[in-house]
């Protein structure tokens, strides 16, 4: 049995060819699901696009505004890296009510999966880093506001730190924010998570699982949430083009089933959405996104 996913044709906005960010992976995505047995064609929940007052929540208004009258800055669209056109804030705001639709599908279901999200590094003032609005932080800040969880636990498993999130939640005692990451990375600049595990180049299958368990037991240690998101970026995988990590296609299914597991075994709902996958060839990281699919589906049935 299939968990509830998230997604939407939108979720891919035309990019010039050869840009750095594999926008064409969501769609192979579906694909690679419907070949797994884990999605019906068209069998996916669809989001509407996020209202600004969702958006809001987590970031400044005026930012909002700037995004959605396509009136951002040469500057601000030179630290995202996107293109400010119509379907790429169109995709954003598909994108955090995706993560927002997965948070909700979570609490009624146990497990729910956004087949995009994890843009971690836009905070309150703006984006960056192909990350236009903070998905998980709109769906954390949209749930808290409503009453529907009291506290949240974001676990970032992106290769990428999550300074975004971590800059929006600080001082939040309602929000724990757990990242593990690549020390030497993008960003330069790192934020201050609740909890930050930053790890060497190379950094392979052990001893990553082993930072991750301890990580894990701390974070659950230090907050009792509602609620868990958990941004699965496959970008420590090996071959990734943006990494500096070791992982295998192994490596990755056991960090997602020990993510998952940590919530499930604790009777925690987990929300998960895509994060970072970087490469030539984007079926092919479609293809390491479809294992936390399958491991969710594992979980589910």
């Amino acid at each position: 049995m299939s968990p509830p996913i998230v997604s939407h044709p939108d979720y891919v906005a035309p990019l010039k060819a050869g840009h750095a960010f594999p926008m064409s992976k969501y769609g192979y995505l579906r694909e690679a699901l419907q070949r797994r047995g884990l999605l019906a064609p068209g069998g996916f929940l669809a989001p509407a696009p996020a209202a600004p007052g969702v958006l809001t929540l987590a970031h400044d208004a005026d930012y909002v505004d700037r995004v959605l009258s396509l009136g951002l800055r040469p500057e601000e669209l030179r630290r995202i890296g996107l293109p400010g056109t119509e379907q790429v804030a169109r995709r954003a705001r598909l994108a955090a009510a995706g993560t927002l639709l997965a948070g909700r599908l979570a609490l009624e279901h146990g497990i729910a999966c956004n087949g995009a999200g994890g843009a971690h590094h836009a905070d309150r003032a703006g984006g960056a880093g192909f990350c236009v609005f903070n998905d998980v932080a709109v769906a954390a800040s949209a749930l808290l506001a409503e009453g529907r969880v009291g506290r949240v636990l974001v676990i970032d498993a992106d290769v990428h730190q999550g300074d975004g999130t971590a800059r929006i939640f600080a001082g939040d005692s309602r929000v724990f924010t757990f990242s593990i990451h690549a020390a030497k990375n993008f960003p330069a600049r790192k934020a201050l998570s609740d909890l930050d595990v930053a790890l060497p180049d190379g950094t392979g299958d052990a001893a990553y699982l082993a930072a991750f368990d301890a990580g894990l037991s701390a974070a659950f240690a230090a907050i009792a949430p509602d609620l868990v998101f958990y941004n699965a970026g496959v970008d420590p995988h090996a071959a990734d083009r943006l990494g500096r990590l070791a992982l295998s296609d192994a490596g990755l299914r056991a960090r997602d089933r020990m993510a998952l597991e940590a919530a499930r075994a604790r009777g925690l709902p987990v929300a998960a959405a895509l994060g970072g996958g970087y490469g030539d060839d984007p079926q092919a990281i479609a293809e390491r996104h479809a294992i936390l699919f399958e491991e969710a589906a594992r979980l589910a049935a």
